[in-house]
């Protein structure tokens, strides 16, 4: 959800530079940043949910978060301590804005499925070696068939997924019943209009390829 505040895109390599801990996943954190900037200045609206899946990375997600007014920025500084909320895998117990407790692979989009099922629209941010994991499928396979169009994924694509789908990963959704692109990953127009489909009888997915 879009929050007024004094802070923009270019401020957030600075405050990034203020989670000094020991992150070890920096490429995975990174490659998150304008996908979860696009979502929360230009796409979430208050009654959505957003879900973040890809929770073993969260520098840029906290950052986010502090920009838009949901952190503090001195809560930047201790991350990764023992007594900062602000932990190497998100806490939702802990951590305002966060809807759930992610890190472990393979569980956010099933959550995400059950929560479009009320009806309300939900999005989900997904790794694409994630995508290795079968309950992720079982997911996708269920949301595809009852044509569940509240849920959209947005999956990173560093190439780092096992498999390689012939047309892509987003040809694998639509053939489970999806509507889906690839665009750019760091291009904020291309990703606000993939997210902008008006009305649709699909789950949708955006690709956002990200490459080094």
């Amino acid at each position: 959800m879009a929050i007024a505040t004094p802070f923009r895109y270019h401020d957030l390599p600075a405050l990034m530079t203020r989670l000094t801990g020991d992150e070890k996943h920096d490429w995975s954190s990174l490659s998150t940043l304008d996908v979860l900037w696009v979502l929360h200045d230009r796409v979430l609206r208050e009654e959505d949910r957003f879900l973040l899946s890809k929770g073993h990375g969260p520098a840029a997600y906290y950052a986010v978060l502090a920009a838009k007014g949901l952190l503090t920025l001195d809560s930047l500084d201790g991350f990764g301590t023992f007594d900062s909320r602000l932990g190497h895998h998100p806490d939702r117990l802990l951590v305002p804005g966060v809807a759930i407790s992610s890190g472990s692979l393979g569980h956010g989009l099933g959550i995400a499925v059950g929560v479009a099922l009320t009806g309300r629209r939900t999005f989900v941010l997904v790794g694409d070696g994630e995508l290795d994991e079968g309950s992720n499928w079982e997911a996708i396979q269920y949301a595809g068939r009852v044509g569940l169009d509240s849920l959209n994924v947005v999956v990173i694509d560093n190439h780092s997924s096992t498999y390689h789908w012939p047309g892509g990963i987003e040809e694998r959704f639509r053939r489970e019943g999806w509507s889906g692109t690839r665009v750019d990953g760091r291009d904020h127009d291309l990703l606000e209009s993939a997210f902008d489909g008006g009305l649709r009888a699909h789950p949708h997915v955006v690709v956002a390829e990200m490459l080094q």
